[in-house]
């Protein structure tokens, strides 16, 4: 026999979006919400939170500076309640570390009372057109689930077949703790993730690697992008165009738009030129290393104790190898529905097998009207390049807070950008029935 539990929202996974959602949610009156995690505290990212790792948005993209700078959930009154608010202003200019940041979000989840700890979601079904999430001698039953369960590390299938304590995926970097001294390393990834597991290998003078190997499968090791103008990609009114797009559109921009995501920030691409530049010229026992670029690696075998990559050189179409001790995938994250959906999940998906997401957030699908889905980070490809993003992690919240309330709970929708996106002339976004007039100067 199952308690009942009835909630206007419920939440599966409590990670920064759906933290987010559940501060916004938390002043307001008589709506009843509940989130589900299956870990038993707030953690953010555990495996790489590597010292001196800085966020790569401002600390005022928190959970809810962007729609409510009152809240007492912001991070700046963490500051003040934490007594540090003058000395951050002095230490962290417009950026902080992310160990700073996990600090602030747990904060944040000591204060929910609407947070639920060791409840893994074993299913989500439909009952009587509600919906029901399952998890243990429980059933949560709303009329709005959101799904806010993070993304899933993606390595190679010829990793993943090797996977142990010397190939890993860089999100399990501090969990598996592979020893590299004095070892020949491989990591795999010129992002920011890769940059930052090199960096980390390159940091003690007492650990370092005998030889490191870093591939990047781009032409370069590439900046982010953190320009004015590139930066209103991040902001909501470029999600209402982008979302207004083609498809191939989209698709198109996507990969266009990677380095204002998935770029290196330039203090750390500094941080590592000066680290190589001392190994090479002032250290006793300096650390061989070889920086490649435009190479793909398409496999890996084992070889005893040690791991053979195949290379593809696409520069110049030819094949190499490269042997390691340890190697480090760092090869990105997935988006996709949690097991528990998969009663439901050839109901929500298209024929390609992927998500219709509606603009505010919710999916599209076949169930009854007043049992509405929405998702969270798993939007990228019809909300654009800032989805996986904390940028907008605070606004997203409030459009799906807005849309579960059936109110305008928070105001998110006049924020204006600089560059003008779609037809100058319709807010609408319409395409006009006749073409738009020359302006000229005079």
């Amino acid at each position: 026999m199952h308690d009942v539990e009835h909630h206007d929202l419920v939440g599966i996974g409590t990670g920064p979006t759906n933290l987010s959602l559940a501060a916004l949610a938390e002043p307001v009156p008589h709506l009843s919400v509940r989130f589900l995690d299956a870990r038993p505290e707030f953690r953010w990212h555990p495996g790489m939170m590597v010292p001196d790792a800085e966020l790569q948005v401002s600390y005022l993209k928190d959970l809810v500076t962007t729609v409510d700078p009152t809240s007492r959930f912001s991070f700046l009154n963490y500051l003040a309640e934490s007594g540090r608010l003058f000395r951050s202003l002095v230490a962290n200019r417009d950026r902080c570390t992310r160990q700073e940041f996990e600090q602030y979000y747990r904060w944040v989840a000591r204060q929910l009372s609407s947070l639920r700890w060791n409840r893994p979601v074993e299913e989500v079904r439909l009952r009587q057109d509600r919906l029901e999430a399952v998890s243990g001698g429980t059933r949560y039953s709303t009329g709005s689930l959101v799904l806010g369960t993070g993304r899933t590390p993606v390595l190679p299938g010829f990793a993943e077949a090797l996977r142990g304590p010397s190939v890993l995926h860089g999100a399990d970097l501090l969990h598996v703790a592979p020893q590299v001294r004095g070892k020949d390393v491989l990591v795999v990834g010129g992002g920011q993730s890769g940059a930052e597991v090199v960096h980390h290998f390159l940091r003690s003078d007492t650990e370092l690697p005998r030889r490191l190997t870093w591939i990047s499968s781009r032409d370069g090791f590439q900046p982010l992008d953190d320009s004015p103008f590139t930066n209103e990609w991040f902001a909501p009114d470029y999600v209402d165009h982008f979302h207004r797009l083609p498809r191939e559109r989209r698709t198109e921009l996507l990969s266009r738009q990677r380095l204002a995501s998935d770029g290196i920030t330039e203090s750390l691409l500094e941080a590592i030129y000066r680290r190589l530049y001392q190994l090479d010229f002032l250290a006793g026992a300096p650390v061989q290393h070889r920086l490649v670029t435009n190479r793909r690696v398409i496999g890996l075998d084992r070889d005893g104790d040690r791991v053979v990559a195949s290379v593809h050189d696409r520069d110049l179409d030819r094949a190499e190898t490269h042997v390691a001790d340890v190697a480090v995938f760092c090869t990105g994250y997935r988006s996709s529905l949690p097991a528990c959906m998969d009663p439901l999940a050839d109901r929500l998906l298209d024929a390609r097998g992927e998500l219709e997401v509606d603009r505010d957030y919710s999916l599209r699908w076949d169930g009854p009207a007043d049992a509405r889905i929405y998702v969270q980070n798993m939007s990228e490809s019809t909300h654009g390049v800032a989805d996986p993003n904390l940028s907008l992690a605070a606004w997203r919240s409030a459009q799906i807070l807005n849309a579960v309330a059936g109110r305008k709970v928070y105001r998110a929708d006049h924020e204006t950008s600089t560059t003008t996106w779609g037809n100058p002339l319709d807010p609408s976004g319409a395409v006009p029935s006749e073409p738009l007039p020359i302006l000229r100067s005079v």
